[in-house]
């Protein structure tokens, strides 16, 4: 069911809105709307223009809030505005204390972390590199070559070049050393080593004594240097543990603060002799009366509940209210789209008739129970959705059970009440036997869609669609036309004589012509223009294919009803074929691992695919023929205390 709604308005002095939103609407929900989108077409109107006072500091708080756990953490209401922000304030001052304090730590890391790496690649040269840095007549050349090329390069360089490359490290894809070579000859085996890939690195003149003691020397100092971050992240730590509820409970407060300012955005003003807001947007129909009658004693406050809809902009938004018994499966009409306002909510009718058909397509006793107490059990205590669904399902699944004489899969231990579904055969005129099973489920395929048929035209009626409600395939015209086609099909399967031809014209023929020429007729009946003009041609070729388009989706969705026989018939084979396995279609003892198995493997392979299936059958069959899906939920402002 979808709850009524009703549009208010709200209006009082421009100073006097936080009142009114702490003492008013925090007792209800309300969805505003934009007041000045609602009234456009009022004069002098103005936005609420006002700088939010708690956004700087919410941020700030919320920074804050990411570094502590607030797990454990319950606000306390007590704390006012003032001192929330005067806390926030403090806080941000003290870390950025303790952060100026180590400004230069950071930056001093980092150049040193930059040397580290320079000088690492180099620390198997036990040399001094500071002596290395000024030789005169010798040049050196710190670098690297890539594995792929080292061969070549000593082959090369060595029998032609005056030149020495002394290896450092070698790692996956390079190998870095030193190259010694006459400074005389410098820029010629310069040329010659880029020829070779080898990558030059250039090592600043701040390292004293071997690569070695160079990187010990480093390392000494990050590490000291780490140890004044570790000191600093340790003091903020401790700042923020030590203050941490009253930074928590400012962050909520102020938070509530900044979400209630933001409502000035949806407002609107206006300019007289003073200066009032207004504010607009859905409530309940009854909390828009309850809040009427609250506040109609205010002098400073004035609310105006609107009884027709037609002079509103916005649409109603959808708020579903079921029972207890139905509301979990809101989960699958969420799923294809909310109903709009003016639409039939059919949660009910998809709990009834999805736990219905997913039983009769996995009847079976036992694994109906277990789906039943496991899927009751997991939203008892996860509060899963599914998992009601799941438990629903496994009573009709334990209905059907009994009704097929079904227990994990064992036939003979359950008389069946109503029938087996693969063994029971029923003879037909002009078809001969069919199993029982598929013919009941064409039966029930036809009164769904009679139902959702009736659906539509209800839906239609409340939306004032004149061409949906008398013309549509699944309006007046569209029911006359599938219930005759049903009644004539049980009149000769059951013997019995035929309606007149007139007749059969007047609940075939006249319907079809309806459905097919329905836009012309329905504009010639409102007196309404043609959106496309077309000529009498075209409308006839239209109307044949909408018209053969329209039969074969009558005979199709109609036949989709079989796969619920189909799947009671399957399930029982597949438990055969596990019994079989076991050894106990014999009447032998069987193999309990493989019964308790294999019931496994077919209750969550077959389950999800019933689910699934009876899913689609809801969507695709039902759905489709009376259900849009394009409301908006409703989405009421939460105070915040």
């Amino acid at each position: 069911m979808i709850e009524k709604m009703q549009f208010i308005s709200i209006t009082g002095p421009k100073n006097d809105i936080d009142r009114v939103i702490n003492e008013y609407l925090s007792h209800y929900e309300i969805q505003l709307e934009n007041a000045l989108a609602e009234l456009s077409t009022v004069a002098d109107l103005t936005p609420f223009i006002a700088i939010n006072p708690y956004k700087d500091s919410c941020t700030k708080a919320e920074d804050l809030i990411r570094k502590l756990d607030t797990s454990d953490l319950t606000a306390d209401p007590s704390i006012g505005v003032e001192e929330a922000l005067q806390t926030i304030a403090n806080a941000v001052a003290e870390i950025q204390k303790i952060d100026d304090a180590y400004i230069n730590t950071d930056a001093e890391r980092s150049k040193l972390q930059v040397s580290l790496d320079k000088i690492l690649p180099f620390e198997g040269l036990d040399f001094d590199v500071d002596k290395i840095l000024h030789f005169k007549s010798i040049k050196f050349r710190f670098g690297r070559i890539a594995k792929e090329y080292i061969g070549k390069f000593e082959r090369y360089v060595y029998d032609n070049v005056d030149t020495l490359f002394y290896k450092c490290h070698t790692d996956e894809n390079y190998v870095w050393g030193v190259c010694f070579l006459p400074a005389r000859q410098a820029d010629k085996i310069d040329a010659i080593y880029k020829s070779m890939h080898f990558e030059r690195i250039y090592l600043p003149d701040e390292y004293k004594g071997t690569p070695s003691a160079a990187i010990a020397k480093l390392n000494a100092q990050l590490a000291d240097l780490d140890r004044q971050l570790q000191e600093r992240d340790r003091k903020k730590e401790d700042y923020l543990r030590q203050n941490k509820q009253k930074i928590y409970s400012s962050y909520i407060k102020l938070q509530s603060q900044s979400t209630n300012f933001d409502i000035r955005k949806l407002a609107a003003c206006t300019e007289n002799h003073a200066t009032f807001y207004i504010l607009c947007g859905w409530m309940t129909q009854k909390d828009a009366k309850a809040f009427a009658k609250e506040v109609e004693h205010d002098e400073n406050l004035y609310c105006i509940i609107e009884d027709d809809q037609q002079n509103i902009l916005s649409k109603p938004p959808t708020k579903l209210k079921n029972p207890k018994l139905f509301k979990p499966f809101e989960m699958f009409v969420e799923m294809y789209g909310l109903p709009n306002y003016h639409e039939f909510d059919p949660t009910i009718f998809v709990a009834l008739t999805y736990a219905f058909i997913f039983g009769w397509m996995f009847g079976d006793a036992g694994q109906g129970l277990c789906l039943l107490i496991g899927g009751f059990l997991l939203y008892r205590f996860k509060k899963i959705r599914l998992a009601a669904i799941i438990g629903y399902a496994g009573i009709f699944s334990t209905f059907f059970g009994f009704m097929f004489g079904s227990f994990f899969g064992f036939e003979d231990v359950l008389p069946a009440i109503w029938m087996r579904p693969v063994s029971q055969m029923t003879e037909l005129p002009f078809l001969g036997k069919l199993n029982t099973v598929f013919i009941f489920a064409i039966a029930f395929g036809m009164l769904i869609i009679v139902i959702t048929m009736v659906l539509h035209i209800i839906n239609a009626v409340r939306q004032k669609d004149f061409e949906g409600t008398w013309f549509d395939t699944n309006g007046v015209a569209g029911l006359v036309f599938y219930a005759a086609a049903i009644l004539v099909i049980v009149l000769a399967m059951t013997g019995n004589p035929l309606p007149a031809g007139i007749v059969l014209a007047v609940m075939f023929i006249i319907p079809l012509i309806l459905i097919g020429f329905k836009e012309p007729i329905t504009n010639a009946l409102l007196k309404k223009k043609s959106s496309e003009p077309t000529g009498p041609v075209m409308t006839v070729v239209q109307a044949f294919f909408e018209l053969f388009e329209v039969l074969l989706s009558y005979f199709s969705n109609t036949l989709s009803f079989v796969r619920i026989g189909a799947f009671a018939v399957s399930h029982a084979a597949m438990m055969e074929v596990v019994l079989m396995l076991a050894g106990a279609e014999n009447g032998a003892d069987p193999n309990w691992i493989i019964i308790v198995l294999g019931n496994a493997f077919v209750c969550g392979m077959e389950g999800l695919i019933v689910g699934i299936q009876v899913l689609r059958l809801e969507y695709y069959e039902m759905f489709s023929r009376f259900y849009k899906g394009d409301g908006r939920p409703f989405k009421p402002y939460v105070h915040q205390k």
